[in-house]
């Protein structure tokens, strides 16, 4: 049995079989030929492992009986395998791994799946009764065009991901960082009435302001909740650029006002995902900040105290869960002519 990335086959070159469902030739490489016993055993995989990996990266679980997996997907696992046996994957987390690769993908299917679709469909009006056709011309276009975009921008991600965090030793995952978490005010309250059109809008208008203004910013969104935004910058200056954008930038009437907390330190990044005292600090500012507000934690105070373009005022302490004392920084711009902060 020879192997590769894209396909796994008994003997000769692969082909697509053209009376496979136009979905599998075209998304899966191939028909569907293998139970779930058969895919753990030519994947090399011990069942146990297997299924593990399997729901790891989103999937349901397979009747024992239903032939439901291609050759694409004994490669796939055996992939993945490799990646964890090679030590790329930390021992004992090669599911966290397959979650983390999995999870944002699954998203962006949600997505594109429409758009398939509707290729799909129109490629089954125009040649109803080409049975010779190897592949439905346009979603194979849209598809390749699809494909071609992520790999760049997949690529350009990478390669400012590893300008961000320089080579590390082995297992440390630790960051000096500034985490911010901006909250829409009212969320709930505001979108009770909204149809189901409108909720969209006005969360793909959130989402994409919240990107914009991080990225302009030299941040990183790390992801979105619902109705908030967490996101993190090297630079506690640009950190406080972006969390006085972000309300700015999103006011409107017709909109719930945007708040924002911020804390600065050690943070835990794993996986893409950041971890640590400070993100739930940074989260439980945010709590208490009034609409339209930027709070900051001590440690960012003290380094943003210095800087001609910020404002830093002390507020009244707080107790939140987690915190019984917490003091809370108030962020603002300064004014042109106002005179410069006063070295401690």
């Amino acid at each position: 049995m020879s192997r590769t990335l894209g396909r796994v086959h008994d003997e000769g070159e692969a082909r697509l079989d053209p009376t496979d469902a136009p979905v599998d030739r075209l998304l899966l490489g191939g028909r569907r030929r293998f139970t779930r016993a058969q895919v753990a055993q030519l994947s090399g995989l011990p069942p146990d492992r297997f299924r593990r990996l399997w729901h790891a990266l989103g999937f349901p679980e397979a009747a024992e009986d239903d032939v439901v997996f291609t050759d694409d997907d004994v490669a796939a696992l055996q992939t993945l395998s490799d990646l964890a046996d090679a030590g790329s994957a930390a021992p004992g987390t090669e599911a966290s791994f397959a979650r983390a690769l999995a999870q944002p993908l699954a998203r962006l299917a949600d997505w594109q799946a429409p758009l398939l679709a509707g290729a799909l469909a129109r490629d089954g009006t125009a040649q109803p009764d080409d049975s010779t056709q190897d592949g439905p011309p346009e979603a194979d276009a849209l598809l390749s065009r699809l494909r071609q975009v992520q790999d760049h921008v997949w690529r350009r991600h990478l390669a400012a991901a590893l300008e961000r965090a320089p080579a590390a030793p082995p297992g440390d995952g630790i960051r000096e960082l500034a985490v911010g978490f901006a909250d829409l005010v009212g969320y709930t309250t505001r979108t009770r009435g909204m149809s189901g059109a409108e909720l969209g809008v006005m969360v793909e208008d959130f989402e994409a302001t919240a990107a914009e203004v991080v990225a302009r910013g030299g941040g990183r969104v790390v992801k979105t909740v619902g109705d908030g935004v967490l996101f993190t910058a090297t630079d506690p200056a640009a950190a406080a650029e972006i969390a006085l954008s972000l309300p700015e930038r999103w006011a409107a009437g017709d909109r719930p006002p945007l708040r924002v907390g911020l804390a600065h330190g050690r943070v835990l990044t794993r996986l893409g995902d950041v971890y640590s005292t400070v993100v739930n600090l940074a989260s439980r500012l945010t709590t208490v900040a009034r609409a339209g507000s930027v709070l900051v934690d001590r440690e960012l105070a003290a380094r943003l105290r210095r800087h001609p373009g910020y404002r830093i005022e002390p507020l009244q302490r707080r107790s939140v869960r987690g915190f019984e004392d917490l003091q809370p920084w108030l962020v603002s711009r300064r004014d042109a002519d106002e005179d410069p902060p006063v070295p401690p």
